[in-house]
């Protein structure tokens, strides 16, 4: 089967016009009939066949875009396979709108069950704030929803569709960068899908404006903002110390909730407007406010940006109602029937013996009032001096010297989620010990939490990765315990003064409870939370189930050793060996490979799922390791900084950060760029005492939409750069390469993108994007090219050349993204680094990496792939499913292989897995010599791309267990929770 495969190989290489396909050619090429596959991949399809939904009924076509059985003539779409609406972002115009309603429930007042519990998102990275989940038997909230909280939620069978209402303390990306996801999952569910309250102070609408470059207009977001409304960039406010009422949002019989406003003290004052909610509105509609905007003043100016304001939430249950004594009833000619009912309503009823009336004190026991629960976010030292003098709060204060004032009320439980320097400092200690016996929970980033991983099913993949590889998959970089009890001071530990002693306080824990209803239970319930998780216990468990995992860990810890005992075998699921095969003694390198450092390069695959994310993978992330040059970042879906910090620690994570020298975005789809606020926002504030530029944010420019919306809620201090500006024909013309052009270039003068495509100096026709992936004149041309849509030279060339100069310090020789077939505005990028000399003078070529993005197997891929030293290819679906590949104009994983191969790229790595494939996908494994399948924090260096594939066979021997059963369970637990 080798020699028929390196045939095959060499055909193509025969014949150089095959790629880029033109639309004039129609050249068979050869078809190899399908190797048979092995047991291991035949069981694994049987699940999947018996768990997934069928694929459309769609026309039969090839299983690979780049073979053709039949030298038929057919036009350009039918020849390549792909839904051209789809690509067109025209496919949803033919399925029927979505009218998506509230969730109306009927409410239970007696409450039997009640409790808050801290939803651990970002606990253990310290990327986002804690979830807080407070729970009635009909009624769900969750106050703030930072990335991860959607995977966590599928972790821990949290059902999102019982959510109600999200609150956000902040309108930021570390309070509501998980909302977009949240959100468009609800709205996927069910056939109508679901739609809930978003409630957040001052204008919500710029976050919402800017998510609605990517969520459809299906997707209905009920919001409700409260609070004065920041007209302007640049606010001024008078001086005020006016007390700041609380502002009633939900009142009904399980709850009220109210929200007390916190902003920067800095000399401003506020005028709220406690108005009462309005009906919703869509997405497309904007958004209700409790608010108007305010004027300006002209004494003071202050720079505020709406994600400056902070809320207080003040979560206050029914008082409990005393039991009722029939005995009393009965002593007072009462005659058991509805005036008993009647009592226990708190209505008087005349006596039926006796000429009195009786009262509801007469026959009930006292009652207790309803527990009280704050959820406090004070994020800065400005937030507490205003904290500090707020009137509104004194009704809560126990410290009265034992005369309560009237209206007194007692709270229960303060969760905490300021951040640790705040709560450390003592004037915050002593705000705390103001409420007497309340329960402090700090929820903020505690760093004892560090080393306890939230997400305990892929902490465990991980572990199980280490132990058999970890060349490729590091062990996670947290801190030890020892260290921080060592180097990290307590976090309650102040500097200021001496520490209160709050009896009461403790650090939150992943899933902690504190029980609300039935008072009996009343206070903390530790029963929920995981147990803890050490890599120890997780090898012992594997080696119980596969226990030729050990030899097989020495066997790819001899790869890097190349002892030669151990060059020709491997160990298989059935305890037999397998002859290697003759490819994988090759010892041919690309020359760029020659004299390749370690500190050269390094591709850490943060995210490999599609769609959403799951238990076991993240959503797309690809991070671009240039050690002491910086790095870069390929897609940035949610989650790719807790992603970061679980591969580096917190500390390390925060310098890779610092060091970014650009972000790519390939397409606009939400699983491919909702991550970027919050690392944008990130590097602003580790940059922020440092002399720095903007980053570089390239990406399609529908992109760019979302990022002006959400920079008016707060500074991503970004610059932002078309992917079409960077495409290999847009750079030669703005760089004014070809000296006829020249003239085209002067300071502020227009560049028309259809001259530039369309002609070279000579007239004739170039390697645009109509003459090598679509048929010129099909409609197709409109996701592309648009008419009268010149380039603003005086706007992309200055960063373009600081992009060219960012590249030139990293070691990079050029950035170049270029078309591919998924959607409006789908990109692909090569990276090429710059030439190096070695000892002895000799030029070596830099390596090549090319990332596919989303989309299908396409000319302008294959040709960007030439000579790749690494393709990074999506093959989001198996073989078998290739008509759900060309509907979702996505790739099959033999279809990503064979570009690798039609293009001569020395290695490629398939990611962007179906979440039906939670462990690791169904393939083929025949062709894979050149391929690996990628994992979650799965780390290549350069230098080991020699032993990448392989690796690749003990990657099976790990899973062999999973394949099957466990796989199918996983599918079924992550669509119950989320439905």
């Amino acid at each position: 089967m080798p020699q028929v495969t390196n045939l095959r190989l060499l055909f193509l290489s025969s014949f150089p016009l095959l790629s880029p396909l033109k639309p004039s050619l129609s050249l068979p090429i050869l078809s190899i009939p399908r190797p048979r596959r092995s047991l291991f991949t035949v069981l694994a399809s049987k699940r999947h066949r018996r768990d997934s939904t069928q694929p459309p009924n769609l026309a039969r076509r090839n299983s690979s875009t780049l073979r053709e059985s039949k030298e038929v003539p057919m036009d350009e779409t039918e020849r390549l396979g792909f839904n051209k609406r789809r690509a067109e972002g025209k496919d949803k115009n033919d399925r029927p709108r979505k009218s998506l309603q509230l969730k109306v429930r009927e409410l239970n007042p007696a409450n039997t069950i009640a409790y808050a519990q801290i939803l651990g998102t970002g606990m253990d990275t310290q990327d986002t704030s804690p979830s807080v989940l407070l729970f009635f038997d009909r009624q769900r909230f969750i106050f703030n929803a930072g990335e991860g909280l959607q995977r966590f939620c599928t972790e821990h069978k949290i059902k999102l569709s019982k959510i109600d209402h999200i609150f956000l303390s902040r309108v930021c990306s570390e309070t509501a960068g998980g909302l977009p996801g949240l959100l468009l999952t609800l709205a996927g569910m069910g056939e109508e899908g679901m739609s809930v309250n978003v409630w957040g102070p001052s204008d919500l609408k710029y976050l919402v404006d800017a998510m609605r470059s990517f969520i459809p207009n299906a997707a209905m977001v009920n919001t409700r903002s409260f609070g004065p409304e920041l007209s302007s960039v640049v606010a001024t406010m008078p001086d005020s110390s006016k007390s700041l009422d609380p502002i009633v949002l939900i009142n009904d019989e399980v709850v009220k909730i109210s929200a007390i406003l916190l902003q920067p003290n800095c000399g401003e004052g506020w005028q709220l407007l406690n108005e009462e909610p309005n009906s919703e509105k869509g997405l497309e509609e904007r958004t209700d406010h409790i608010s108007k905007p305010f004027s300006p003043d002209s004494r003071t100016g202050s720079a505020i940006k709406p994600g400056d304001m902070s809320v207080i939430y003040v979560c206050e249950l029914p008082e409990i109602k005393g039991k009722f004594d029939p005995g009393k009833a009965i002593a007072l000619g009462l005659k058991p029937g509805p005036k008993y009912r009647e009592l226990q309503l708190g209505n008087s009823v005349k006596s039926d013996h006796q000429n009195i009336m009786v009262h509801p004190s007469d026959v009930m026991g006292a009652s207790v009032p309803g527990p009280i629960v704050f959820l406090v976010d004070c994020p800065t030292e400005s937030h507490l001096e205003k904290l500090l003098s707020i009137q509104s709060l004194s009704s809560y204060y126990a410290d009265h010297s034992g005369n309560p004032p009237d209206g007194y009320k007692t709270v229960t439980c303060i969760i905490h989620l300021s951040p640790a320097p705040v709560i450390s400092s003592f004037n915050y200690q002593k705000w705390m010990k103001r409420f007497g016996s309340a329960q402090h929970i700090l929820a903020g980033h505690e760093k004892k939490n560090v080393e306890i991983p939230i997400l305990k099913s892929s902490a465990r993949i991980a572990a199980r990765l280490n132990y058999l590889c970890p060349q490729f998959f590091p062990a996670p970089g947290f801190w030890s315990l020892q260290q921080l009890n060592s180097s990290a001071p307590d976090s309650i530990a102040s500097s200021e003064g001496p520490v209160l002693e709050l009896q009461e306080t403790i650090s939150a824990e992943n899933l902690l409870k504190f029980t609300l209803r039935p008072f009996a239970h009343l206070g903390l319930d530790r029963s929920g939370i995981p147990s803890s998780m050490s890599p120890s216990e997780v090898i012992d468990e594997l080696l119980t189930e596969v226990p030729e995992i050990a030899d097989a860990a020495q066997h790819v810890s001899q790869l890097w050793h190349g002892l030669s005992e151990t060059e020709g075998t491997y160990p298989m699921q059935d305890n037999q060996l397998m002859v290697e095969e003759p490819w994988l003694n090759e010892n041919t390198l690309p020359s760029c490979l020659e004299n390749i450092r370690r500190d050269d390069l390094e591709i850490i695959l943060l995210g490999t799922g599609s769609s959403q994310p799951s238990k076991y993978r993240n959503v797309s992330s690809i991070y671009i390791n240039l050690f002491s040059k910086g790095g870069l970042l390929l897609d940035c879906g949610e989650g790719s900084l807790g992603q970061l910090k679980r591969r580096f620690g917190v500390e390390g994570a925060d310098y890779a950060v610092r060091g970014l020298r650009c972000i790519w975005i390939s397409h606009i789809h939400a699983d491919h760029h909702t991550g970027l606020a919050r690392i944008l926002a990130l590097r602003r504030d580790l940059l922020k005492e440092l002399p720095h530029e903007p980053l570089v944010v390239v990406g399609p420019r529908q992109l760019k939409k979302y990022l002006d919306a959400y920079q008016r809620l707060e500074d991503l201090d970004m610059q932002f750069l078309d992917c079409k500006h960077t495409t290999e024909a847009s750079l030669d013309a703005l760089e004014g390469i070809t000296g006829s052009r020249t003239d085209h270039f002067s300071p502020g003068s227009s560049i028309n993108v259809e001259d530039m495509n369309d002609k070279n100096s000579d007239g004739s026709t170039g390697q645009g994007i109509d003459c090598t992936l679509f048929a010129r004149g099909s409609r197709m041309q409109s996701y592309w090219k648009r008419p009268g849509s010149p380039v603003d030279n005086g706007v992309a060339l200055p960063i373009l050349m600081r992009l060219k100069k960012v590249l030139s310090e990293a070691g990079l020789e050029a950035l170049i993204s270029f078309p591919v077939v998924h959607c409006p505005q789908a990109f692909g990028v090569v990276l090429k680094a710059a030439e190096r000399t070695n000892s002895v003078g000799k030029v070596i070529p830099g390596w090549k990496i090319v990332y596919s993005g989303d989309t299908r197997p396409c000319p302008e891929l294959i040709e960007a792939s030439r000579g790749a030293t690494v393709l990074i290819h999506e093959a989001t679906f198996e073989d078998g499913m290739v008509e759900e590949a060309i509907a979702r104009n996505h790739s099959t994983t033999m279809e990503a292989v064979e570009v690798g191969n039609s293009a001569g790229a020395y290695r490629i790595i398939l990611t962007h897995f179906s979440q039906r494939y939670p462990k690791i996908p169904v393939f083929d494994e025949t062709h894979m010599h050149k391929t690996c399948i990628a994992f979650d924090m799965m780390s290549v260096n350069v230098a080991d791309l020699p032993v990448l594939p392989k690796v690749f066979p003990y990657l099976k021997l790990l899973f062999k267990n999973q394949m099957i059963g466990d796989e199918s369970n996983d599918v079924l637990d992550a669509v119950s929770a989320a439905s």
